[in-house]
């Protein structure tokens, strides 16, 4: 009896079809749905994954400033940043954050879920985060995500 082979076949640019994602982010726990995003991101929701390829879609969150922190995390949580100068380091706290710039919240989270290498930063360029409820992709008519 002959042996049958079949060649798992890896995820290429010619086989991968990127779609575009709306996600809604008012109401919504900010660590649980930057983990969906990400996964998104970099494609574990496609049957051909493929962990040394970008296979991931596009995602758009709106309503940024809606989203939810639990706990005390929106009195306890910083956000440091330090800019390798003598006394250049600053902290911002997350209810300063939150008023200030929501977007960075979201995009600080999915990027601290996504490969750290270039990888990574390829996939990361496939987010987009608005503050309010419009957003300028209307073209690439994006599916909603729940």
């Amino acid at each position: 009896m002959r042996h049958l082979s079949f060649k798992t076949q890896s995820a290429n640019e010619k086989i991968v079809k990127r779609e575009w994602h709306v996600v809604d982010a008012t109401n919504q726990t900010l660590g649980r749905m930057s983990s969906k995003i990400a996964s998104i991101l970099r494609g574990k929701n496609k049957a051909y994954f493929t962990p040394h390829f970008d296979c991931g879609d596009y995602v758009i969150v709106v309503n940024a400033g809606k989203v939810v922190l639990t706990g005390n995390k929106l009195h306890d949580k910083e956000y440091q940043t330090y800019s390798m100068y003598p006394g250049g380091q600053k902290i911002e706290m997350a209810k300063e954050m939150i008023t200030r710039k929501p977007e960075l919240m979201i995009e600080r989270a999915v990027k601290g879920m996504l490969p750290k290498n270039r990888l990574g930063r390829a996939m990361y360029k496939k987010l987009f985060v608005y503050e309010g409820a419009e957003h300028p992709h209307k073209a690439q008519n994006p599916k909603e995500l729940k």
